[in-house]
């Protein structure tokens, strides 16, 4: 039985929680000074159905991904959406809540009438792999990134 997760966009409000879940992301993520982070929070609203969702379960935040929708001129004007940042802490993992999360960030891309969704992770990790897979996401195409920072260590 899949224990029941609230899912909603993210506010200021929610800054120390998301900071202190993506510690469980990545080790050696630098903290985003408070005022940034609201206004990150804020400004990535700005493009429709764009969030930063985050995942309570008991009053905590669990689980959280970020769902950007990018406008584009292909395919009739049919938006894309990128998804980034899933995390789910580390106690809360195994009961279904990071597929929900995922599944939440799905149907708010489908209503916003993206096209496709595209969800690219670092890690090599093949329980990480097969979460994804697991959550509806078909590993395809060739990647390519250029960075100015370095990858993180899984």
């Amino acid at each position: 039985m899949i224990a029941l997760l609230s899912v909603r966009p993210a506010t200021a409000n929610d800054v120390d929680a998301l900071q202190d879940l993506y510690l469980h992301l990545s080790s050696d993520n630098e903290r985003c000074p408070p005022e940034i982070a609201e206004t990150i929070i804020h400004d990535i609203t700005k493009y429709a159905g764009s969030a930063i969702f985050i995942g309570e379960f008991g009053g905590e935040v669990v689980c959280t991904c970020t769902l950007i929708v990018i406008p584009n001129l292909t395919r009739g004007g049919t938006p894309y959406a990128l998804i980034e940042n899933v995390v789910t802490h580390p106690a809360h993992r195994g009961k279904g809540f990071g597929t929900s999360m995922l599944d939440a960030a799905t149907n708010e891309a489908w209503q916003n009438g993206c096209y496709k969704i595209m969800l690219s992770t670092g890690s090599r990790n093949p329980s990480t792999l097969a979460f994804y897979a697991h959550a509806g996401f078909e590993q395809s195409r060739t990647g390519f990134q250029k960075r100015r920072i370095a990858v993180r260590v899984d």
